[in-house]
């Protein structure tokens, strides 16, 4: 590791900063430097004085510093949807949000099931991405629930998690097969737990609120029956499972459970359901029409609190854009889905506004640990980490104007919502990409 004697000239000092450590969960005044892409030193003792010659300076003014997020669950279009979404909009959204590596989801057109649609995803990312680019490939061929793709090879080309998509594999003889040979390949399966045949019919939450719009419902054990069967299949099988989101309190209990066993189970949830609640809805606002819905306030209570306590890992944004033609309908034929990745930090900050969520425990969830439960490099401040980094003010208050994002759908839940928190530079690899 050179030492800050010998950096040679396009080193670049990021100083004056809150530096926000989501590995150790700490926060306090310095900097970091960077060079050739990665990170060379950073701590309280990176000040302009102690720089060599010809280092580039950004002075932060105190703003905050962290590794950039990683967004493990975002839908991005290509191939096969690119009137919904492409590689070039959602990583400039992606960028502005001050998210750094984004995980696509395996549901395009066609799914993600062989090496060379990874490849093809790898290359589109280079060529037309902002950000790192990364694929869940699809857990069985064609997602059709049946034969299980080759994990082995699928892996070798780069995909990093293998997903069912926004469906869950209705087999248990499937899943436990899925797992089995994904143990083998010390592969990771990221899944949604939904029983579509519990769920049937239904649009939001079952309860109360539901009967008043005269809704169909989805009852909480649609997704916690499934979530128990998978955990007993992990307990048979010994392999790596994420489960993508969680939104209540009975899989919470599942999953802590799990993890008392001593499984090697980790999950997720999305700042959708994490920030907003069934109530939200209002008189049929179809953009908050999500899957799984949005819950009723006790049960986002018990996600902001098991975030807190570390029983949830990550936060993703869950980022499922949708045109104007499929979500201005009747609430009950509208589609489920919402766009998020460019909103997902400053949305996540009201966790820390209203005192619920450190901010290093909040970073840790949207960075390191993502990183770490997908063998990333990225996510951390370490020596000779990829230079990815995000400096933001996590109090710089406004309004959230839809047009302005750069997603190409505008589905989102937080339109003209008062938000705080202003991503000022994203920086990948060293370069300065947005900001």
């Amino acid at each position: 590791m050179k030492t800050m004697a010998t950096l040679h000239s396009n080193a670049t000092a990021l100083i004056n900063a809150n530096l926000v450590n989501p590995g150790s969960e700490t926060q306090g005044k310095g900097g970091v430097l960077v060079e050739a892409g990665h990170i060379v030193d950073f701590g309280p003792h990176i000040e302009a004085t102690h720089l060599a010659s010809g280092t580039k300076i950004i002075d932060c003014s105190g703003d905050c510093l962290s590794p950039g997020l990683i967004d493990a669950q975002v839908f991005v279009g290509e191939p096969g949807a690119e009137y919904r979404e492409t590689i070039a909009t959602v990583t400039r959204a992606a960028a502005a949000g001050g998210v750094t590596t984004i995980v696509a989801t395996p549901d395009s057109d066609p799914p993600v099931d062989n090496p060379a649609i990874v490849d093809f995803l790898k290359r589109l990312a280079r060529d037309k991405g902002r950000v790192r680019v990364l694929a869940a490939a699809a857990l069985t061929k064609g997602l059709n629930g049946a034969e299980i793709s080759e994990i082995g090879l699928l892996q070798e080309a780069g995909a990093v998690a293998f997903s069912h998509g926004p469906h869950s594999l209705k087999s248990a003889l499937v899943m436990r097969r899925a797992l089995t040979y994904a143990r083998d390949f010390d592969a990771l399966i990221m899944h949604t737990t939904h029983d579509a045949t519990l769920a049937a019919d239904g649009v939001m939450n079952e309860g109360e609120r539901a009967s008043r719009l005269g809704l169909a419902g989805i009852p909480l054990e649609a997704e916690s029956i499934m979530l128990e069967r998978d955990l007993r299949l992990v307990a048979l099988t010994g392999a790596r499972y994420h489960a993508s989101i969680v939104t209540c309190r009975q899989s919470l209990d599942l999953i802590r459970k799990a993890k008392a066993e001593g499984l090697q189970v980790t999950c997720g949830t999305t700042i959708n359901h994490l920030t907003l609640n069934e109530n939200d809805i209002g008189d049929y606002r179809t953009f908050l029409k999500l899957m799984p819905p949005l819950r009723a306030e006790p049960e986002r209570r018990a996600l902001v609190e098991a975030l807190a306590e570390g029983v949830i890992d990550i936060i993703v944004s869950d980022h499922n854009p949708q045109d104007v033609e499929v979500k201005r309908l009747p609430f009950g034929e509208a589609a489920f889905g919402a766009i998020g990745v460019e909103t997902l930090l400053a949305a996540a900050l009201r966790l820390v506004h209203s005192g619920d969520v450190s901010l290093p425990r909040l970073l840790a969830a949207l960075t390191y640990r993502p990183a770490q439960i997908l063998r990333l490099p990225q996510g951390c401040l370490a020596k000779g980490a990829p230079a990815d980094l995000i400096r933001f003010d996590p109090d710089e208050p406004f309004v959230l104007d839809a047009t302005q994002l750069h997603s190409r759908a505008k589905n989102t839940p937080f339109d003209e919502a008062r938000l705080s928190g202003r991503v000022k530079m994203t920086m990948v690899a060293g370069n300065i990409l947005h900001g």
